[in-house]
Parts: structure tokens; C-alpha cells; sequence
């Protein structure tokens, strides 16, 4: 095999980045940070009232009367979180109901998992209300070769970058600026 020799991209390559490129496309179709965000957020939302930490010999315990409905806050954002990943169609419900259980874990679960999963959480509904899927890239067309244009035709069409179609007989001998007044 010469060094000139042509190598393709799916039998030569190291699987690890095999599975990188497959990670990446399958990231790039579905709202991915958002979910993550979520599931993170709905993880301290249920664990901190089931916790206890010790300090020396003294145990804390956060166990209080909402333990339960800690819980099943936690549980349904770690839901709604993967729900994100793998049924995008419905990003839109997900990110409202991530942001509506992250709101309500204030007063419910010790300050929405002191205030790291209620942040978490509102960050990841925020991101997957945002989210668009992206529109496939269009082929280019090929160009037909034409000949020249006749000259009585009218002036071709520019686009700025902007979004305005201009015409080259609209141009300003300032740079395409108005002055106002």
C-alpha cells in the first residue's frame, strides 16, 4: 500500500473515532445538551432529601416530609431528559414540563436540590425549547452555462447577506449606506 493510495473512511479509520463521528451525528439530530442538563438537574432533586452526610461522628440527615415528591420530580426529569434524546419530535413539551417540574421543585424538594438541580433543570428546558432540528444541506445544482446576456434585459438581482434583494442600479456610491436626512 503507497502513501498516494486512497483511504476510506469507514474501513481504515480507528474505531474510537468511528464511534466519536457516529456520537456526533447521532448528538446533532436531537436536542443533546438539553436532555443532559435535565437528567443532571433531576438527579440532586432526588437524591439530596434521601441523603445523609456525616461530619465526624454527627450524621445529617434532609429527610423531611417531601421525600416523595422529590422523588417523582427527579424521576420525571430524569425522564423528560431522555425523552430529549431519543424522542425529539416532542422537545417542545418536554422543555415546558422541565421548566414547570423545575419551578415547582422550589418549594417542594429543598429548594430544587439546593438550587443546583432547579438551575440544572430550568437551563435544560430552556435549551430544549430553543433547540431546532436543522434544515439537510441542499446539493448544489450545477450552473447552466448560458450565453451572455442580452442588453436590454434588467439588472441582475444581488443579495447583500442581509436579506434584502438589491438591485445593481440601487447601489449607493457610499458603500450601500443611506444617510438620513
Amino acid at each position: 500500500m503507497s502513501a498516494e493510495s486512497a483511504v476510506s473512511p469507514g474501513r481504515d479509520e480507528h474505531y474510537l473515532r468511528a464511534i466519536r463521528r457516529v456520537f456526533r451525528t447521532w448528538r446533532g439530530q436531537r436536542p443533546f445538551w438539553a436532555g443532559l442538563f435535565t437528567v443532571l438537574g433531576g438527579i440532586p432533586i432526588a437524591y439530596f432529601p434521601y441523603a445523609s452526610f456525616k461530619l465526624g461522628h454527627m450524621t445529617l440527615s434532609m429527610s423531611t416530609t417531601a421525600g416523595a415528591g422529590s422523588l417523582i420530580i427527579g424521576v420525571l426529569l430524569v425522564t423528560l431528559g431522555l425523552t430529549m434524546w431519543f424522542h425529539a419530535i416532542v422537545r417542545v413539551f418536554a422543555g415546558v414540563a422541565t421548566i414547570l417540574l423545575a419551578l415547582i421543585s422550589i418549594p417542594i424538594s429543598n429548594l430544587g436540590g439546593f438550587i443546583v438541580g432547579f438551575l440544572l433543570s430550568l437551563v435544560g428546558g430552556a435549551l430544549a425549547l430553543s433547540w431546532a432540528p436543522g434544515k439537510p444541506v441542499a446539493e448544489a445544482v450545477p450552473a447552466k452555462e448560458s450565453a451572455a446576456e442580452p442588453a436590454d434585459a434588467p439588472a441582475t438581482k444581488q443579495w447583500d447577506m442581509a436579506g434584502a434583494d438589491m438591485y445593481e442600479s440601487s447601489n449607493d456610491a457610499n458603500g450601500g449606506r443611506n444617510s438620513a436626512g
